[in-house]
């Protein structure tokens, strides 16, 4: 049987209920693996544990004992986070020849305790530090829609893996649109939930403290929405982390309706957008006007580009987590431009760092301002096309490094941001929109995802 149309919650159920074996299911995962191992998404898999698990949650339905609620589902976990018995490399020759983790981060030890089976670890750029997945450990991850461009970063081999079928979920974290720039390209939804609403506690500190939040990607918003809603709540370990929500995600997604009025930016008031995403962008915020939903359009959104801030605060923290390997036999093969960055760290202030934290405050000033005017914005997710692998993207043909223009400042303002898929570029690549909302909106966020989602039929699938 092909399971690649069905999404962990269908999968869960199905192996509940006795339809299909858990052992079946991790199988396909892992044959699909094998199949598509041209995408690099996969950076080891252990198959042999992933199919003992397997066999355990088959004997616990034989004997009809409680199961949790995504028991049998394989997923992959992104290299960037704790999975109990894989090395964590973190996409670096720094760590490659590290221990295997001894526990789980909270994230997957949710997962596991909802009875997820994890058969292996997904591709990273090193520290997750760049929109495009390619590190010198592993290569690059290729998008499965076109293997000739990237898969998006830094959570691309998660993208990649479950746009391909290869498993129906995979976790990811996005310190500056690392959930929306792979999922956008992959043909994926993704959402980046409010900071600390999935918590990113354990016993190491988070590395971007200010910016990054952990999250999963499925193939449906309805998928996404059910799994977020088994690893959403506090952690003591977690300073920031949110209280459990007081109603489950899933029956807050009954009765769907379209907003009555939403913001509609087409550049956020600084970035230049490729024409083929214009296009798709401005096609589809079209239909949402045409079926009654009031767009109100804002040309000056953000007066500047606040990719300075945003490089300040990820500086800081990849030169807190690496500068104690500079004296590291390979040190020398550590990505250059990340180098650059840590050299650009250490001429920082902690005054410095503080007024840059600022301007996430002033940001989200504008966006109080912004949504009082609608329930939600809406812009392009990136504002390029994404080059090879390894490579940089294109905006109208011209190379250009800073190509994923449109996600970092919804991380300054811990915004929780949401992406769908709304076409293709002329290289069968997809495009995404994306949806913002309000301070720990998450919920309003992914019912707009759902309805716009429904609304707009974005349905193609990549080829195989």
């Amino acid at each position: 049987m092909d399971f690649r149309s069905l999404g962990p919650v269908r999968l869960a159920s199905m192996i509940r209920d006795g339809e299909v074996a858990a052992r079946e299911v991790v199988h396909h995962a892992l044959t699909r693996i094998d199949e598509r191992a041209d995408l690099g998404a996969f950076v080891v898999v252990d198959a042999e544990r992933a199919l003992a698990e397997a066999d355990e949650v088959d004997a616990a339905v034989a004997k009809g004992e409680e199961l949790g609620a995504f028991a049998g589902v394989p997923i992959g976990v992104k290299d960037m986070e704790d999975a109990a018995g894989f090395v964590t490399t973190m996409g670096s020759v720094l760590h490659r020849n590290d221990p295997p983790a001894t526990r789980d981060s909270l994230l997957v030890e949710r997962l596991r305790a909802a009875g997820c089976i994890v058969v292996g670890k997904t591709n990273t750029p090193e520290y997750a530090w760049k929109g495009d997945t390619h590190n010198t450990l592993f290569g690059g991850t290729a998008n499965p829609w076109n293997t000739d461009f990237s898969a998006g970063g830094s959570s691309g081999g998660s993208a990649a893996a479950v746009a391909a079928g290869l498993v129906p979920l995979a976790t990811a974290s996005d310190g500056g649109g690392s959930i929306r720039i792979p999922a956008a390209v992959c043909g994926l939804p993704g959402l980046k939930p409010s900071m600390a609403r999935v918590p990113v506690g354990g016993p190491t500190p988070p590395g971007w403290p200010e910016l990054s939040v952990k999250g999963i990607l499925a193939n449906t918003v309805s998928d996404t929405v059910g799994v977020l809603d088994t690893v959403v709540g506090p952690d003591p370990s977690d300073r920031l982390s949110l209280p459990i929500p007081e109603r489950s995600w899933v029956d807050a997604m009954d009765d769907l309706r379209l907003p009555r009025q939403v913001v509609w930016s087409p550049d956020l008031g600084y970035a230049k957008v490729d024409r083929e995403v214009a296009d798709a962008c401005t096609a589809a915020v079209a239909v949402i006007a045409d079926a009654g939903v009031d767009v109100i359009e804002v040309d000056d959104l953000f007066d500047t580009d606040p990719v300075g801030s945003f490089l300040v605060l990820s500086g800081v923290g990849n030169l807190r987590s690496l500068k104690d390997f500079r004296d590291h036999p390979d040190w020398g093969q550590v990505d250059p431009v990340l180098r650059d960055v840590m050299t650009f760290a250490e001429s920082l202030s902690a005054v410095d760092y503080l007024e840059h934290c600022d301007e996430g405050h002033r940001l989200n000033l504008r966006m109080i301002e912004t949504l009082h005017r609608g329930r939600v914005l809406l812009t392009p997710t990136i504002a390029g096309l994404p080059g090879p692998p390894g490579g940089i993207g294109t905006i109208d043909g011209v190379p250009q490094e800073n190509w994923v223009q449109l996600t970092y400042p919804f991380n300054l303002t811990r915004s929780p941001a949401g992406t769908i898929p709304v076409g293709l570029d002329s290289r069968g690549v997809p495009i995404g929109l994306q949806i913002v909302g309000p301070q720990r909106g998450d919920m309003v966020v992914l019912r707009t995802m759902a309805v716009f989602s429904e609304l707009l039929g974005f349905e193609a699938t990549p080829p195989d």
